[in-house]
């Protein structure tokens, strides 16, 4: 254990101010499906039983839709009765500003009871309810307005915070969402961060102002019977570009101080999960962004911040990701590096077929001896602490 605590305290000290280029999240437009590229090994496996090991890989998939409805024949429906392990929902299209899943509380109401009742199992139904600006339920499609993070912050009171966490949850729970990808952690450093800083998703620039009131929210969330996902790891907060719609350099303005967050929610017992960025810091991996980094998923977040839990993807189909690695090679390297819940947002680019494609790939580097099945078994034990009660 001394040994431990010396070295992450010289992660979190002594690691250098280089870092870099976050490429990621959801983008700005549609797109056509860009190529996909895989890198076989050539050490081949025998796949005693395909049919299951579709089925454990599909439980690691959520995937966006479009729909306010959906009935027997739709292809998310189909996906969630073969095992898709969970979905997204999202209030509008990226492309149109359409609305996409949500138009009323009843409306998304029913939405989730059909998806639900399609699931053999026990479905995740995720969502990006922030508060402020990033809250997919809102005013416009009937929900209550909620202050953003930097507002709670700035009062730093645990009533006023508890009390906002537990608006944004009575939302969640009335439509049946059981996993929010909240809170944001990241540090305010960069005010004029327009990921972070501009719209008000940081709840300080002050550590513990982050983590008393994060760990507020997440309690009740918890006794709510909601799961939360701390993000964007390993910190977002000094990035000039947002890595929804840009590769981001953070080679001169990221700092080790941006993992004590992580450090103290995860010591602490708040870490459900933890959400990792499309983000290179070069100080960590000089070549690989976090999400798809061994270094940064492995060794930093589970063998030197001792996360335990789920790790999820930002979203895998972001373009500036799969522009550079191709989709199946960028999901490769993501659960190599050891993500557990890969996520694809169906928003820049929209694939129906997203989920038989990824199926396809991933049993590929199964049969091929670039992952095991053993790591697919790993991943789905982690990903069951998510899922809802029967």
């Amino acid at each position: 254990m001394r040994n431990v605590s010396v070295t992450r305290r010289r992660l979190l000290t002594g690691v250098g101010s280089a870092v870099v280029a976050g490429l990621a999240g959801c983008g700005a437009s549609t797109a056509e499906t860009p190529p996909r590229r895989s890198t076989p090994s050539p050490t081949p496996n025998r796949v005693s039983d395909e049919a299951a090991l579709r089925r454990k890989i599909a439980s690691l998939l959520v995937v966006g839709f479009r729909g306010q409805t959906v009935d027997s024949n739709d292809w998310i429906v189909k996906a969630i009765r073969d095992g898709l392990g969970g979905v997204i929902l999202f209030d509008k299209e990226i492309a149109t500003d359409a609305p996409r899943n949500i138009t009323s509380p009843a409306q998304v109401t029913a939405l989730v009871k059909s998806l639900r009742q399609a699931s053999p199992g026990r479905l995740i139904v995720s969502i990006d309810q922030e508060g402020g600006q990033v809250a997919r339920l809102n005013p416009s499609n009937g929900f209550p307005a909620t202050q953003s993070e930097a507002e709670i912050g700035a009062q730093n009171s645990p009533a006023v915070t508890r009390a906002w966490a537990q608006q944004i949850v009575s939302s969640l729970t009335s439509v049946g969402v059981t996993l929010n990808y909240a809170p944001v952690v990241d540090l305010n450093l960069n005010p004029n961060n327009p990921a972070i800083g501009q719209l008000g998703r940081s709840f300080s620039a002050d550590v513990g102002v982050v983590v008393s009131n994060a760990t507020e929210e997440i309690q009740v969330h918890r006794a709510g019977g909601v799961k939360t996902s701390l993000k964007h790891f390993p910190g977002l907060g000094t990035a000039t570009a947002n890595t929804d719609f840009d590769v981001v350099d953070v080679s001169s303005t990221w700092t080790p101080k941006e993992l004590q967050p992580f450090q103290q929610l995860i010591s602490n017992g708040s870490a459900d999960s933890v959400l990792v960025a499309h983000l290179l810091a070069k100080q960590l991996d000089p070549k690989l962004p976090a999400s798809l980094s061994k270094a940064v998923v492995t060794d930093l977040l589970r063998g030197q911040l001792g996360f335990k839990g789920p790790a999820v993807s930002d979203d895998m189909q972001a373009a500036a990701i799969t522009r550079q690695f191709g989709l199946d090679q960028a999901v490769a390297l993501g659960l190599e590096a050891g993500l557990d819940l890969l996520v694809f947002a169906n928003q820049q680019v929209y694939d129906p077929n997203i989920v038989g494609e990824t199926l396809d790939n991933v049993v590929n580097l199964v049969r091929t001896g670039r992952l095991t099945e053993a790591r697919i078994d790993q991943a789905v034990a982690r990903v069951d602490t998510l899922r809802p009660p029967r």
